[in-house]
């Protein structure tokens, strides 16, 4: 996706709680018939460890002959992470991949010192109508990785950890989380999991990490006497050992990691350590010194005006 952040991020209210530090509810955006619900960042939170935007797509349903057209795009110092619950969308980026992505599949793109990518609707689908639900967030890149060669790695649904156990599935995505990892090679440490709860069990959250939050998708869940309904972002205070229970059917993200190893500077779709290195990125985008995708003329321009860099935290 491609987002242009405004100078102080808020995207909906937050408050707390007695078991939780901040409750982001996003507000919804319709973007021409797609709809999307901004948890990260916000006024409340602008970083969860190294996770900078958290987005909810959908649920939408497409029209006959309508669909996702995201155009050509580029990014620098992070790594975009798409992961649906339905649907089906088409990457292509200047690294010459092309492929869909589907629900439980991942896919996790490095954009590293630059990359170019664009995600469609696919053509059979928008003959016969589609809906697309899914989570698209970034992962800030460690210091040490903001330059390194873009890269592109499809997941299938098969090579990521699923738990089952009474009443809970877990598929964990990338990083390590209740005992198991994921083959995704990420920055720096960090869990990212997807959570599905029959009504009234129960899953624990561990402080292995500093920074850990959970988003709600679908029904009810109760931590610690307060319950929560869909699309809200629950940040934990560190240290506390959460135990989350399913009210009734429930789906939710669990996701967190270390604190950045400092602060990062953010603008429309570049993040980076340093601000001179976006500026860069939006001089090389205005005079085309990016790679192009194959086979895809479009682009979507350099947003103007041009606002300061917004500095996370």
């Amino acid at each position: 996706m491609s987002w242009l952040p405004a100078e102080d991020p808020a995207p909906g209210d937050s408050f707390a709680c007695d078991a939780i530090e901040t409750v982001i509810v996003p507000r919804s955006h319709d973007l021409g018939g797609f709809e999307v619900r901004r948890a990260l960042p916000s006024a409340g939170r602008r970083m969860v460890g190294p996770f900078i935007f958290f987005d909810q797509m959908g649920p939408s349903e497409f029209l006959l002959g309508t669909g996702l057209d995201v155009r050509p795009h580029p990014h620098i110092g992070l790594s975009t992470v798409t992961y649906l619950f339905d649907g089906e969308v088409i990457h292509r980026d200047s690294l010459g991949m092309e492929l869909p992505i589907r629900p439980g599949e991942l896919n996790w793109m490095t954009a590293g010192r630059g990359i170019v990518h664009s995600e469609r609707t696919p053509q059979d689908l928008r003959s016969l109508g589609s809906r697309l639900f899914g989570i698209q967030s970034w992962v800030a890149l460690s210091a040490k990785d903001e330059e390194t060669a873009p890269d592109f790695t499809h997941y299938g649904a098969g090579e990521m950890p699923v738990l089952s156990g009474e009443g809970t599935t877990v598929r964990i995505i990338a990083g390590a989380l209740l005992g198991a990892s994921s083959p995704v090679r990420t920055s720096s440490p960090m869990f990212y999991a997807d959570a599905a709860l029959r009504a009234g069990a129960s899953i624990p959250l561990d402080p292995d990490y500093h920074e850990r939050a959970l988003y709600t998708v679908a029904g009810e869940i109760e931590i610690a006497g307060d319950v929560f309904g869909p699309a809200q972002l629950l940040v934990f205070r560190p240290g506390d050992r959460i135990t989350i229970r399913a009210r009734t059917e429930a789906r939710f993200m669990m996701l967190g990691g270390e604190a950045m190893d400092g602060p990062r500077y953010i603008w429309w779709n570049f993040v980076s350590s340093r601000k001179e290195r976006i500026e860069q990125a939006k001089a090389d985008w205005k005079a085309a010194r990016f790679e192009t995708v194959p086979g895809d003329a479009e682009f979507i321009p350099l947003p103007e005006p041009e606002p300061t860099p917004v500095r996370y935290p």
